[in-house]
């Protein structure tokens, strides 16, 4: 990782669902933009954030709809508080209040691993047997070691 690599994708995040896998991977690279930019840049690298996760969980939301996916409640939940946390740092660095951005880029750092590993994960398994009727193929470089 470079020294503007604070949050750095690795293959340990793969799902085995290409398109999850794929707007994961855009997630990462944009916390570590909001860790990582100017405070200048901050107001923009927020607002690609906050477009970038109503696209992504509006797509995993829908999937989840649209698959009968059982735990889907509780998944959408954490995706409905993680916006409403975005929205509201939004208003914060409007009002002047930079450092709120870098905590939430923090938060964000430290809950995405677990929500893949488990609620993404279950969800692209369930996609992936229902599409193809196996389980998702996940193929890890470089694993990363506890």
């Amino acid at each position: 990782m470079s020294e503007s690599t604070i949050f750095g994708w690795h293959d340990q995040f793969l799902l085995g669902h290409a398109e999850m896998d794929e707007t994961h991977k855009e997630f990462v690279e944009l916390v570590n933009a909001l860790l990582t930019v100017s405070d200048a840049e901050l107001n923009s690298a927020l607002a690609a954030f906050s477009a970038h996760a109503e696209r992504h969980f509006a797509q995993e939301n829908e999937w989840m709809e649209k698959n009968d996916f059982p735990p889907r409640d509780c998944h959408i939940d954490e995706h409905n508080k993680v916006l409403a946390s975005v929205h509201d740092v939004q208003e914060q660095l409007a009002q002047g209040d930079v450092a709120i951005v870098r905590e939430l880029a923090k938060a964000l750092m430290d809950w995405f691993p677990s929500h893949a590993d488990y609620l993404d994960s279950a969800l692209a398994t369930w996609l992936v047997k229902r599409t193809h009727a196996g389980a998702p193929l996940v193929l890890r470089r470089n694993p990363v070691k506890a």
